[in-house]
């Protein structure tokens, strides 16, 4: 096979290593071979503390590569000589100090040496201001020192070792974050819905699946979430219509929408854009642009009718008339279960009107309903 096709088919294979990082030891294997190494390591140095985190090896001896990890890293003199070197530079020892200077160092003698090592190709991939991620190729008394032909090659796959490496490093983050977010949302009690720009549910937590499957208040209509009752439907799309662009169009992005009548179960909906007005769409449709947050409207009620008691300095007759108004409805059924008379009830409502700046008894629920907390009792 000509050095053309070997390299082709190992630059596919170093970019597939992005998407599935079982493949890195092969590659690693392959890497050193095209180089023409007796080994080869593809690992991160803490240059500030002197330590080092191998990822992939292949041809070192175990014993040696804990050594290095564990205590010749920190006698390593070439070390802080590569963290000057820009990403993709291919390097030898030779580059970085005279190889007689090198020889007299006790790394040399106790581990290059040891080995029958007597070269290393080195190319950072990666660099912070403390760390550096880098692939190195070493050279036995076999191969000779570094030559042209060596480091020709080693420049050649360099730049892509780098960007796999930087792909799978962002893909890690992605994954991180997409499992850090759906732990946080199974958590929540609320219904939480992801919803892309073509209205489409692409994650709903578990009291989210359980409210589509139940199909009182909200269904899941070939994937597109649709509230039962018209007019909150659409209420509900064009607040997701303005949140897909952004949120520029929301009056008010996250108050509540009403997804069922007063005198019913009371359910609200609360839509947050996920993207800026900045970020225009693309073709990528499964990407979530807006988050809907459905609840009842009594939820978790006595922790936030304590906290607008606080906000507003709401007196306990207050307080109680505002939790009656979202667990009972009007002023007579409110006087009828605290046995008080319903003058007084109406009283204290034009009391809750002008601490809160509420104008109805609807907007008092729903004022109730944005200071639920949305996590169960167990995480308050």
């Amino acid at each position: 096979m000509t050095e053309s096709a070997i390299l082709s088919a190992l630059i596919g294979d170093i970019y597939d290593a992005a998407l599935d990082p079982a493949l890195w030891p092969k590659v690693v294997e392959d890497a050193c071979r095209f180089v023409e190494g007796r080994g080869a390591s593809l690992y991160v140095e803490d240059v500030a503390n002197r330590k080092a985190t191998l990822f992939h090896d292949f041809g070192h001896d175990s014993p040696y590569l804990r050594s290095y990890m564990d205590s010749y890293v920190k006698m390593n003199p070439l070390l802080l000589l590569a963290r000057s070197l820009p990403v993709e530079q291919v390097v030898c020892i030779g580059d970085l100090m005279p190889r007689h200077e090198f020889a007299a160092t006790r790394f040399y003698k106790e581990w290059v040496q040891a080995q029958g090592l007597v070269d290393t190709l080195v190319v950072n991939l990666d660099k912070s201001a403390t760390s550096l991620a880098v692939l190195a190729v070493r050279r036995s008394e076999r191969q000779g020192e570094v030559d042209t032909a060596a480091r020709r090659r080693m420049a050649l796959i360099a730049p892509h070792v780098r960007r796999s490496v930087l792909i799978g490093k962002t893909m890690d983050v992605h994954k991180a974050e997409a499992a850090n977010l759906a732990n946080m949302a199974s958590s929540l009690i609320t219904a939480v819905f992801l919803i892309d720009r073509s209205g489409r549910i692409v994650f709903a937590n578990e009291p989210g699946k359980a409210m589509v499957a139940d199909g009182n208040v909200l269904r899941g209509r070939q994937g597109v979430l649709t509230a039962l009752n018209a007019e909150a439907n659409r209420s509900l799309h064009d607040a997701l219509a303005a949140a897909c662009c952004g949120g520029a169009d929301l009056e008010a992005p996250g108050a509540a929408i009403a997804l069922s009548a007063l005198s019913e179960a009371r359910w609200l909906a609360h839509v947050l854009p996920l993207t800026s007005g900045l970020h225009r769409p693309t073709g990528n449709r499964s990407t979530a642009a807006a988050a809907v947050f459905v609840r009842k409207a009594a939820l978790d009620i006595p922790t936030s009718v304590e906290t607008l008691a606080r906000i507003y300095k709401l007196t306990g007759s207050e307080a109680r008339v505002l939790h009656g108004v979202v667990e009972i409805g009007g002023a007579r059924e409110i006087a009828k279960a605290l046995g008080i008379a319903e003058t007084t009830v109406r009283t204290h409502l034009q009391s809750l009107f002008a601490k809160s700046g509420a104008r109805r008894q609807a907007d008092l629920v729903k004022l109730v309903a944005e200071h639920a907390s949305p996590l169960g009792r167990s995480h308050v």
